[in-house]
């Protein structure tokens, strides 16, 4: 393997938090909550744009980490997470409401999508192939928990 093309997959893993023996989407995504800083600095605006380069490179990223590694969305693969997870809390962002409990909620409905797989994230995990395909799952499944988040905001008066 190139120096190269292991860059690249120390990056599909997720830095190396998709390495857990055990539920390495869960690393993954509670690495991802590392980020908070980070999208509390830029806004919500910038934000946005980031997780959508975060979300565009990783398809590649994904893809070519699967075809290093020789397995297809394998597990160790969370950049996928990073993603959905950041999508997730953009709400929190938008709304000013970012606590630590928020969060948690956030990482909690983000992983219930993704193990759930709910309409459309089962059919985007099972239909679609490639980075793309290893991203788009996770893509919905933060746009699911975030669209949670937004309409109790909204209904609480947030």
């Amino acid at each position: 393997m190139s120096w190269f093309d292991r860059c690249v997959v120390f990056c599909g893993v997720g830095l190396g938090s998709g390495l857990a023996p055990k539920a390495p989407g869960t690393f993954g995504s509670a690495f991802a909550l590392l980020f908070i800083p980070i999208w509390l600095f830029l806004g919500f605006y910038a934000s946005v744009l980031a997780i959508i380069i975060m979300s565009l490179v990783g398809i590649w990223i994904c893809g070519h980490t699967a075809k290093v590694i020789g397995v297809h969305d394998d597990g160790r693969i969370v950049w996928d997470e990073f993603a959905g997870q950041s999508i997730t809390l953009l709400p929190l962002i938008f709304f000013n409401v970012m606590h630590i409990q928020w969060a948690l909620i956030g990482f909690g409905l983000f992983r219930l999508f993704d193990i759930w797989k709910p309409w459309p994230i089962r059919v985007a995990d099972q239909k679609v192939a490639g980075g793309f395909g290893i991203m788009l799952d996770d893509i919905i499944a933060g746009l699911w928990a975030a669209l949670c988040i937004t309409i109790y905001l909204l209904l609480s008066g947030a």
